[in-house]
C-alpha cells in the first residue's frame, strides 16, 4: 500500500502544469482574436473612410456637371461638331472616349482647355477623417449625347456621364476604395396641348360660339388634299386644353378632351376664388377635368440675339428683295411673290406688313422679326421639304407683335412643327385660321386670341387666350414625340470596389 502511495508522487503538480498550459494557450488564443477584432475594425474604419472619400469625388464630380458645366452646342464655344456622339457609346473626340480628369492616372481627353482645368479644380480634393485626410480624384467620362427638340423653341443638348473616383488613404496604413456612378438628363415627352393659357386668373382661356378642338396626326397624311379621319387621322378626342387659371365656355363650344387645371370647382369665378371652369350655354367638355399638382411654369423664349431692326417694312405686289434689304441667294423671286431662305443664317426683319394681295415663303430656317401683320389678302407659304420655319418674333414698341387677321399663311404638310412662332413679350398675337394653317404658336406672356370661322392645325401657347366664332382647333397628336422637355439630372447606377 505504501509502495502504491509512493509511485503517485508528484502527479498534482504535473497537472496544475497542464492546467496552466492549456489556460495559457486560451488566453494567448483570445488576445490574438482580440487583436484580429482590432485590425478587422481597423481595416473597416479605412475602407469606409476611403469609399467615403471616394463618393465625395462623385458628388464634387456630379456637381460641375449639373450646375457648372455647358453642354456643347451648335456655334458655341464648345462646338457640338467636334464630336462623334450618334451610334457610338462613349462618345468619341479626335478617335478618343471624351473624358475629363481630375485622376492623373486617367488622361483627359475634351475639346476645350478650359473646360478641362474648371472640372480638375471643381472635383479633386482631400476631406479630413478621424485624424488623417482622405483623397478623391474622380474623372467622368461623356457615354451619350444628343440634342432635343425643346417645347418653346430650340434645341439642347442632354448628356449621360459615367463617373469615377478614387478615395485613397495615404496617412499610416493605407486604403483605397473606387466608386463609380452614372448620371443622366432624361428627355421628358413635352405635355401639349390643343390650347394652354400660363394665365393664373378668371378666364384666362375662353371658348366661346362653335369653336371647338379636336385632332389629327401629321405621320399619317399622305400629302394629298386635308386632313380627314382617312387622311390624317382626324378624330373628336385628344383636343385637350389647359390654364393656370379658369376656363370660361359658352354658346356652343365643345372641347373634345380634358381640362387640366391646378384650379378646382365649377361656377362664377372672382379673384379670391378662382375656379376651374364657369359654363353657360351649350358648352361642353367631353372629358374630364384633371387637376394639376401645381401651375405650369414655361420658360419665357429667348429674344432675338441680336434683336432685329424696328423700321417698317411693307410687303405689297411692287415688293422686291432690295425692298427687305435682302438679296440672293437669300432671296430671290419676282416682285410681290418673294421666297426668302436663310441658308444657315438668320434673316432679320423689322415691322413686316404683308398687303395688297402680296404673297411671301418662307423656307426653313432661322428668322428674327420685330413684328409681323397681314392685311388685304395677302399670303404668307412655308415652302415644303425646306426644314422647319423658326419665327423669333422681338416686338419690340408693338402693342400687337403678331396679327393674322388681314390675310392667312400655309402649311401645306400639315406639321406644326414645320412653322414654329415664338415671342417672349406681353403684346397681343391675334390669329386666325384656314385649310392649311398649321403652326406651334408659343407666346407664354401674350394676350392671344383665334378669331374667325376656320381651321387651326397645331397648338398654341399664350398667358390668355380667347377662341371665338366657329374656330377649330386640330391638336396634332405627333407633336408629343417630336417635342420634349429637360427632366431633372438623376443617378442611375452606383457601385463600389476594394483594393
Amino acid at each position: 500500500m505504501k509502495s502504491s502511495l509512493r509511485s503517485e508522487r508528484g502527479i498534482a503538480l504535473v497537472l496544475s502544469l497542464f492546467l496552466m498550459m492549456a489556460m495559457s494557450v486560451i488566453a494567448a488564443s483570445l488576445m490574438f482574436m482580440s487583436q484580429t477584432e482590432t485590425y478587422s475594425s481597423m481595416n473597416y474604419r479605412l475602407m469606409s473612410q476611403a469609399r467615403y472619400g471616394a463618393e465625395s469625388g462623385i458628388q464634387k464630380a456630379a456637381n460641375y456637371l449639373m450646375y457648372s458645366y455647358t453642354a456643347p452646342t451648335v456655334g458655341g464655344a464648345d462646338p457640338i461638331g467636334a464630336y462623334t456622339f450618334t451610334g457610338v457609346s462613349p462618345v468619341t473626340f479626335n478617335g478618343k472616349a471624351v473624358v475629363l480628369s481630375a485622376n492623373p492616372n486617367v488622361p483627359s481627353n475634351y475639346p476645350v482647355a478650359g473646360v478641362q482645368t474648371a472640372f480638375q479644380n471643381a472635383a479633386s480634393g482631400t476631406v479630413p477623417m478621424g485624424g488623417t485626410s482622405v483623397s478623391y480624384q474622380p474623372y467622368a467620362k461623356l457615354m451619350s449625347m444628343q440634342q432635343i427638340n425643346v417645347f418653346g423653341g430650340g434645341q439642347q443638348t442632354i448628356q449621360t456621364w459615367l463617373i469615377v473616383a478614387d478615395g485613397s488613404v495615404t496617412t499610416g496604413r493605407t486604403a483605397k476604395e473606387e466608386v463609380t456612378a452614372t448620371i443622366e438628363t432624361p428627355a421628358v415627352p413635352a405635355s401639349l396641348y390643343a390650347a394652354f393659357a400660363t394665365n393664373g386668373g378668371c378666364g384666362a382661356m375662353t371658348f366661346g360660339g362653335s369653336a371647338t378642338t379636336d385632332s389629327y396626326d401629321s405621320r399619317t397624311y399622305n400629302g394629298v388634299g386635308g386632313i380627314t379621319a382617312a387622311n390624317g387621322g382626324l378624330t373628336s378626342s385628344n383636343g385637350s386644353v389647359g390654364t393656370n387659371g379658369n376656363l370660361g365656355d359658352s354658346g356652343n363650344a365643345v372641347i373634345n378632351g380634358n381640362l387640366s387645371t391646378p384650379r378646382v370647382g365649377v361656377g362664377n369665378c372672382s379673384a379670391g376664388n378662382v375656379d376651374a371652369v364657369t359654363s353657360s350655354g351649350h358648352a361642353t367638355i367631353n372629358g374630364s377635368v384633371l387637376q394639376l399638382p401645381q401651375a405650369v411654369a414655361l420658360p419665357t423664349p429667348a429674344a432675338p440675339n441680336p434683336l432685329p431692326p424696328t423700321s417698317n417694312v411693307t410687303v405689297d405686289t411692287s415688293a422686291t428683295c432690295a425692298t427687305l434689304g435682302l438679296s440672293p441667294p437669300t432671296c430671290v423671286g419676282a416682285a410681290g411673290n418673294l421666297t426668302i431662305t436663310p441658308n444657315g443664317s438668320t434673316v432679320s426683319l423689322g415691322n413686316v406688313t404683308i398687303s395688297a394681295g402680296a404673297n411671301i415663303n418662307f423656307a426653313g430656317g432661322n428668322y428674327s422679326i420685330n413684328s409681323i401683320t397681314f392685311t388685304g389678302a395677302s399670303t404668307m407659304s412655308v415652302v415644303p421639304n425646306t426644314g422647319a420655319v423658326i419665327m423669333n418674333v422681338a416686338g419690340v414698341g408693338q402693342t400687337t407683335a403678331i396679327d393674322f387677321t388681314g390675310g392667312s399663311f400655309s402649311n401645306g404638310s400639315y406639321n406644326p412643327a414645320e412653322f414654329q412662332i415664338e415671342y417672349g413679350g406681353t403684346g397681343q398675337v391675334i390669329l386666325t385660321g384656314n385649310s392649311t394653317a398649321a403652326a406651334m404658336v408659343y407666346a407664354p406672356n401674350a394676350a392671344g386670341s383665334l378669331l374667325g370661322n376656320n381651321d387651326f392645325y397645331g397648338s398654341i401657347v399664350t398667358a390668355t387666350l380667347d377662341v371665338a366664332g366657329n374656330a377649330k382647333i386640330h391638336y396634332d397628336r405627333h407633336l408629343s414625340s417630336e417635342f420634349f422637355t429637360v427632366g431633372n439630372t438623376m443617378m442611375s447606377g452606383f457601385s463600389w470596389k476594394r483594393f
